[in-house]
C-alpha cells in the first residue's frame, strides 16, 4: 500500500520540491496552495515522470476554518493522511507598525494556527495506524534573534521548532516521526514575493545559498531517520549555534546590521 503526503503551499518553491522528491519515493500526493493551476501542471508532471496519485486541493489557509475544511474535503475524496508537511508561509519586510493588521492575522493563520490545526486534525489517525510523518517547514531565523523589518517571521518560525519538538517527545514509539525543518537561504521565488530578492542576492555570497531540491531531500531523509529538527548545510548550522552562543546585546547588534543592509530597519 502506497502511503500519501499533504504538501501545503505546493505550487512553488520548497513545496514543489519536496512535491518532486516524495512522489520520486513512491508516494501519492495531496498538493494544496492557492494557485490551482500551478499545482495542476505538478501534479500531471508528477503523475507522467513517477506512475503516482497526485491529489489537487486550492485552498487559503488565511482563511479560519481552511484546515477544517481541507481535511473534510480529503475524507470526502476517500484519501488518507499519512504524512503532512506544513509548507505553507510567506514574510511581510516593510516593519511592524507600516504592515497591516490583517496581513499580521494572516501570517499567523497560514504559518502557525493552521500547521497547528492540521496536525491535530492528522495526528490522532497515524498514531491509531501506526504510521506518520509530518515536517514542519521552518526556518534558521527561528534559531536566530529576531530581527526588525520582518518582525513575526522568526518567532512564528520559532514556535514551529518548539512545536515540532514537543510533537516528536509525544509520538516516539508510535510509528510518527516529526522534523522541524530549518532552512537557511533557498533559492525559491519566496524572496521575489516579499521584495527582498535584490537585497538579500547582493548582500550574501552564492555559497550561502541552497537549492530547493537539497532541502527537500534533506527534509526526507531527516524524517524517515526520525530527526527532531535538521538544519541543511554546515554554514547555517554555524549561524544557528553562534545565535545561541552569543550574548543577548552582541547577537541583537548583529541581526540589526544585517536588517539595515536589507533596508528593513
Amino acid at each position: 500500500m502506497r502511503r500519501r503526503v499533504l504538501i501545503t503551499g505546493a505550487s512553488a518553491g520548497i513545496g514543489v520540491a519536496l512535491a518532486r522528491v516524495y512522489a520520486e519515493k513512491g508516494w501519492d500526493l495531496i498538493l494544496t496552495a492557492r494557485r490551482e493551476a500551478a499545482m495542476q501542471a505538478l501534479a500531471a508532471e508528477i503523475r507522467a515522470a513517477h506512475g503516482v496519485d497526485a491529489a489537487v486541493i486550492a485552498a487559503d489557509l488565511s482563511e479560519e476554518d481552511a484546515p477544517e475544511r481541507l481535511i473534510e474535503e480529503i475524507a470526502a475524496r476517500g484519501l488518507t493522511v499519512d504524512g503532512l508537511i506544513n509548507n505553507a508561509g510567506f514574510s511581510r519586510t516593510t516593519g511592524f507598525l507600516a504592515t497591516e493588521p490583517q496581513a499580521h492575522a494572516a501570517m499567523i493563520r497560514v504559518m502557525l494556527s493552521a500547521p497547528v490545526a492540521l496536525s491535530r486534525l492528522v495526528l490522532p489517525g497515524m498514531v491509531e495506524r501506526g504510521f506518520g510523518r509530518v515536517i514542519n517547514v521552518a526556518s534558521l531565523a527561528g534559531q536566530m534573534p529576531a530581527t526588525g523589518g520582518d518582525t513575526l517571521y522568526g518567532p512564528i518560525k520559532s514556535f514551529l521548532i518548539k512545536a515540532s519538538q514537543g510533537l516528536w517527545l509525544e509520538t516516539r514509539g508510535t510509528g510518527v516521526h516529526v522534523t522541524a525543518l530549518c532552512p537557511g537561504y533557498t533559492l525559491t521565488e519566496f524572496h521575489d514575493v516579499n521584495g527582498s530578492r535584490e537585497q538579500v542576492s547582493s548582500a550574501y555570497p552564492a555559497w550561502m545559498w541552497q537549492t530547493a531540491d537539497h532541502v527537500a531531500r534533506v527534509a526526507h531523509d531527516s524524517c524517515e531517520a526520525d530527526r527532531p529538527r535538521v538544519t541543511p548545510g554546515l554554514a547555517n548550522n554555524v549561524l544557528a549555534a553562534l545565535g545561541k552562543l552569543l550574548p543577548d546585546d552582541v547577537a541583537l547588534r548583529i541581526v540589526a546590521g544585517h536588517a539595515r543592509r536589507l533596508g528593513r530597519i
